[in-house]
This record gives C-alpha cells, sequence and structure tokens, in this order.
C-alpha cells in the first residue's frame, strides 16, 4: 500500500482530481446501463485526503472514473424537502423503518434536474425513484412532484403524503468511480457546503465516500475494511439540518459530527420552525 505523507496537508478535492485524471474513463451512458443500482445497498465512510489517495491506488483497474466531455469532477447541487418541524429528519434520527428522504439534485455542469425520493427498504437496502425536473423548479414541489411523492408514498408505505418544504440545500463536488465487473459505484464528495435562506456552514476538509452495490460486499467495501476504515452512520441531509440547526436533538451522530463537523449542539427553543429556502 502507498502512503502518501504530503497529501495530508493537500485539500480532499485536490487529492480527488489528481486521482481520477490517473484512471481509464467510463461514459454516462456506460454507467446508466452497466450499474445504474436504483435499488442497492449504500454504505458511508468519511476518509481523509490521505486515506483517499490510498482506497483508489488499491482500487483495481475495474474501476473506471465517470467522464463526460473531459470533465471527472462535477458540481452538484441538492433540496431537499422535509415538513417545519422535521419529521424526516427525526424519522431518520430514530431509525424508524418506514422513513424516506426527498429532493431535487441539480447537476450544474450541465443544468439536468431531477427530482428524486429515497425510501428505505425491509432489509436496509435503499430504493431510489426518480423523475426528469425543471431546472426552475427546484426550490419548491410542483404538481408533477407531489402527485409522484403521493403515488410512491400510498404504494410503498400506505401513508398519505405531508406537507413538505425546502428546507436545506447542499452544494458539493462529486467524483464517481464505477465497476461494471461488480456492478458497484464509488461516490466521492467534497466542498460540502449547507445553507438555507439565512445561513451557511462549510463541511470539513474530509471525503464523503459511499460505495453502492447489490448486497453491500462490493469489491470497494473489501478494500476499506483491509484499511481499517469503518462505516459511518451518516447521510449529508441529517448532517446538514443537525449542522444549520444546532439546538435539534441529533444523539444519533453527535460523536461523528463532533469529531469531523465541529458541532456542538445548543440548548432547544420553544419553536423550531424552519429558515426555509426561497422558491
Amino acid at each position: 500500500m502507498k502512503t502518501h505523507p504530503r497529501v495530508a496537508f493537500q485539500s480532499c478535492a485536490d487529492v480527488l482530481g489528481s486521482q481520477l485524471a490517473n484512471r481509464g474513463p467510463i461514459s454516462l451512458a456506460e454507467v446508466n446501463e452497466e450499474a445504474a443500482l436504483q435499488r442497492r445497498v449504500d454504505k458511508k465512510f468519511l476518509l481523509t485526503a490521505a486515506e483517499l489517495a490510498a482506497l483508489i491506488d488499491r482500487l483495481d483497474d475495474d474501476f473506471r472514473v465517470m467522464d463526460i466531455d473531459g470533465r471527472r469532477v462535477f458540481g452538484y447541487s441538492s433540496t431537499y424537502f422535509d415538513t417545519p418541524d422535521f419529521d424526516q429528519f427525526r424519522a431518520h434520527r430514530q431509525g424508524r423503518r418506514r422513513r424516506y428522504k426527498v429532493r431535487s439534485r441539480t447537476y450544474l455542469d450541465s443544468g439536468l434536474c431531477m427530482f428524486e425520493t429515497k425510501l428505505k427498504g425491509s432489509r436496509g437496502e435503499t430504493d431510489k425513484h426518480r423523475i426528469r425536473y425543471p431546472l426552475e423548479d427546484r426550490n419548491r414541489m410542483n404538481t408533477d412532484a407531489r402527485d409522484f411523492l403521493a403515488e410512491l408514498l400510498d404504494t410503498q408505505y400506505g401513508i398519505p403524503m405531508p406537507e413538505l418544504e425546502p428546507v436545506m440545500a447542499i452544494d458539493y463536488r462529486r467524483g464517481t468511480l464505477v465497476n461494471p465487473t461488480s456492478q458497484e459505484r464509488l461516490t466521492l464528495d467534497v466542498q460540502l457546503l449547507c445553507r438555507d435562506r439565512s445561513q451557511e456552514v462549510a463541511g470539513p476538509n474530509l471525503v464523503v465516500v459511499e460505495t453502492k452495490s447489490a448486497d453491500g460486499r462490493g469489491v470497494a467495501d473489501r478494500v476499506l475494511a483491509e484499511m481499517g476504515i469503518r462505516e459511518v452512520s451518516m447521510s449529508k441531509y441529517c448532517v446538514g439540518i443537525a449542522m444549520l440547526h444546532p439546538q435539534l436533538p441529533a444523539n444519533r451522530w453527535s460523536r461523528l459530527l463532533r469529531e469531523n463537523f465541529s458541532w456542538q449542539r445548543e440548548g432547544a427553543p420553544g419553536h423550531l420552525g424552519t429558515q426555509a429556502l426561497a422558491a
């Protein structure tokens, strides 16, 4: 295993760009055909710049980097929707079986926008549903989005759709490695910025690594285990809400937040109203 003593002093974004430049490419069409993985097992890890470099070094040549017109790192912006009292944040904090996340995702380099719902399956897998979405509606739920979500919640969980509003946006940059042979993907997110209408909070100099495979035992999962890097329980949505609203209980992620995001919980006020994004 190679060591990277100088990498510790570099930003994760710089390391990500330099490491992905040395990988064979895979096109977006091939990614969608070979490893779409709309139903999958997701695992998340937090890595330093040096760990990121070591991980990519250890992955074999079957892992190719998604390349679109010569670009390998792309800008993303996700707007998340929840109730005014953060019901879905609470559902994730409490580990409820019927929980879900609702967001629009904008691919900043192309202007493509999708409306997405991620449902938690009975065996812990993630089941993602998505539709094309107008870019001008990315910070609100239009009629098509409401109908789409209402049908999903009714057919999958047998529950009515609550009143949702935009509560947070997260901007970040992402590189994606794909292994068509093992049907798995590896996303590498850097430069997280969480914001609502009144404030913004930047994430640390770490990379959020997410492995996506059919059974949670992919090649990348094994490499990370061999490196001694443990899976973390987190989602960008829950971490972002906790950072923007430190008065909310976040006991499920409190240690992770304190150790990696300089977070401290504040005394809870009497009212937990949101600062929603402007439409």
